[in-house]
């Protein structure tokens, strides 16, 4: 495995890690900074596709209603599977999210085992997500 394509797989880690923190954090405005302006993001519940949307401020707007409805998250990234050629990559990334939310006046959690499978471009320096198709393979809610 080349220098190169080594330094773009640290660089894909950073930007689908950065996503997560920065879920974590609430900061959708600057969580837009990791896609291209033409993104496409899908969601699949198992087989079902319950939402898509392009373009980041499209997306922006999604992100910031289902924020609001969520008072705390906690995001855990395993493996992360990639294909790098040149300025194009794919990847898989393997993760752990889990959300706290109020309902009827009590916490729930609800932990959800994603897979991210990705579509990356490097323009300039910068490695941004093109593509994103969130597909949730297990939900599990209780209250806390």
């Amino acid at each position: 495995m080349s220098l190169e394509i080594l330094q773009a797989k640290s660089e894909l880690r950073d930007l689908v890690d950065s996503y997560a923190t920065l879920t974590d954090a609430k900061r959708i405005a600057d969580q837009m900074l990791l896609f291209t302006p033409d993104t496409r993001f899908k969601v699949y519940f198992g087989d079902q596709l319950m939402s898509e949307v392009t373009g980041t401020k499209q997306l922006q707007e999604e992100f910031n209603g289902h924020v609001a409805l969520v008072k705390r998250y906690f995001t855990t990234n395993a493996q992360h599977v990639v294909n790098v050629e040149g300025d194009t990559a794919t990847g898989v990334v393997f993760s752990q999210i889990k959300m706290v939310r109020d309902e009827d006046g009590k916490e729930v959690l609800t932990d959800y085992s994603v897979q991210y499978h990705d579509v990356y471009v490097r323009q300039g320096e910068k490695w941004l997500i093109q593509e994103r198709t969130s597909q949730y393979i297990i939900i599990e809610a209780r209250p806390l």
